[in-house]
């Protein structure tokens, strides 16, 4: 499969709300309350009103998306207001395997470095046997406990970045 970054645009909305509900479908039975965590999730688009949305896409469909939220930018409390965060990492289920998920967090640290971020955070469960090994492999540490998501434990991991360098050409 060949693929491609881009920015979010309102035209998108419907397929990066349908990917991350697809993509989180896979955990429904973890959840304590799947209907609300859905519903939560099947807004994804509504983070572009503070961060960055990012797409992936594949003969003209998104396959794929997530949300950077710059140094100083709202967020969680529990993510420290300087640090550039990564939000929804999502991949439609059957585009998985292509490096998708790779390609956005690695063009979210670039923009964590184009805005001199000292370092970038997520949080992620252990429940997400891709992602989090993907991330560790990446650089990301585990920092701290985050509050449990509808009974689902989450960490927060952070990758401290050293800005002297630029990790990828940036996306239009």
């Amino acid at each position: 499969m060949t693929y491609s970054l881009r920015d979010f645009s309102l035209h998108d909305t419907a397929a990066v709300n349908h990917i991350a509900l697809e993509a989180f479908k896979e955990y429904k039975h973890a959840y304590s309350d799947w209907e609300t965590f859905s519903k939560n999730i099947s807004e994804m688009a509504t983070l572009s009103d503070f961060g960055e949305i990012i797409v992936a896409t594949a003969d003209g469909l998104v396959v794929g998306a997530v949300v950077y939220i710059g140094p100083n930018k709202p967020k969680s409390p529990f993510f420290d207001k300087a640090w550039a965060i990564i939000r929804m990492l999502v991949v439609h289920p059957r585009a998985r395997g292509q490096g998708i998920g790779r390609t956005l967090t690695e063009e979210c640290i670039r923009r964590a470095r184009r805005d001199n971020a000292s370092c970038v955070a997520l949080h992620t469960t252990p429940i997400m046997k891709v992602a989090l090994p993907l991330y560790h492999r990446m650089g990301f540490e585990y920092h701290s406990e985050a509050p449990p998501i509808f009974g689902v434990p989450y960490g927060i991991y952070v990758k401290q970045l050293n800005n002297d360098k630029d990790a990828s050409p940036s996306v239009s």
